[in-house]
């Protein structure tokens, strides 16, 4: 970072994004006390969402060299994968398992950007990066106990869900980092954000058969909280404090996600973690941090 001075700036403003993006798993749980699906909960969110990118992409200014049309195809095919499949899979998956525990299965997407990264890209892992996504697992599995116990087969139905939304979310990351200088961080996120609107769009219209109308109140004043403060803003607030102090950097303000969550699910929710959950949330934490500043694995951060 040239302008040292800047840094305690750019450092509030990482972490308000990380917060805002991780509100996210708790409106969408306030929102399925009234009944509403995970397919329209997530069109209220990008229908609400849509106009802003949108408004964001036309007072940008353009790039004046012209791109090929098949960064246009890769843009699209990453925006559908990363921003609409990974949302998709994480609604789901919210309905079965709590808030808390969703923040902490999501956040191990840098070590599948490193063992992806690793298969396709063959970019050697040290043996610290071993280590490191070893502590990660075992952290998983320890928070897991407890609720595996209970809930069972629902809970590894929830969990799966949101793997698979890690999964996806990793893979849109190894795949664009060379799209991004291209577009320009604002306008790739605009664009690969527009993408996802409009999967959420398509896929309501063909598949689901229910109406948008008729919910409380709050299930609408929730989609646009959602759209707003956990969406919008949050992406362009991470991307501005990643661009400037790099993606390492940033993961280790990342590492709040898990923490903030959990604060905000206790007190909106009423969630609590056992001393057992906790302990495998902190060893998440580590892991990922270790494996972040080992080797910067990523480009950019949200889902």
């Amino acid at each position: 970072m040239k302008n040292s001075k800047k840094l305690p700036l750019v450092i509030l403003i990482g972490i308000l994004g990380v917060v805002l993006f991780s509100a996210k798993a708790v409106m969408v749980k306030l929102a399925y006390q009234y009944n509403v699906s995970a397919v329209n909960l997530l069109m209220f969110r990008m229908l609400f969402a849509l106009p802003f990118y949108i408004a964001v992409l036309l007072f940008t200014k353009k790039e004046s060299e012209k791109l090929p049309s098949k960064n246009y195809v890769w843009l699209i095919v990453f925006g559908f994968i990363g921003y609409y499949l990974a949302s998709y899979f994480d609604f789901v998956g919210l309905q079965y398992i709590k808030a808390s525990i969703e923040r902490i299965i999501l956040f191990i997407y840098p070590t599948i950007v490193l063992l992806l990264s690793s298969i396709f890209l063959k970019r050697p892992i040290s043996r610290v990066q071993v280590f490191a996504i070893s502590i990660t697992y075992i952290g998983i599995i320890i928070a897991f106990w407890d609720e595996i116990s209970v809930d069972g087969a629902q809970f590894l139905l929830g969990a799966g869900f949101i793997f698979l939304s890690a999964i996806t979310y990793a893979s849109y990351l190894v795949g664009s980092d060379w799209l991004i200088p291209k577009f320009g961080v604002v306008r790739f996120t605009s664009y690969a954000m527009i993408v996802s609107c409009v999967s959420v769009i398509l896929h309501y219209s063909l598949f689901e058969h229910t109406s948008l109308l008729g919910y409380h109140p709050n299930v609408y004043w929730l989609g646009l909280a959602m759209a707003f403060f956990s969406t919008v803003i949050p992406s362009y607030l991470v991307s501005y404090c990643i661009k400037e102090i790099g993606a390492s950097n940033f993961s280790i303000l990342a590492g709040l996600g898990p923490i903030s969550t959990i604060i905000l699910a206790s007190i909106f929710l009423g969630e609590r973690l056992t001393l057992l959950q906790f302990g495998g949330a902190i060893l998440v934490i580590v892991g990922i941090i270790v494996v972040s500043l080992n080797k910067s694995t990523y480009k950019k951060s949200g889902s």
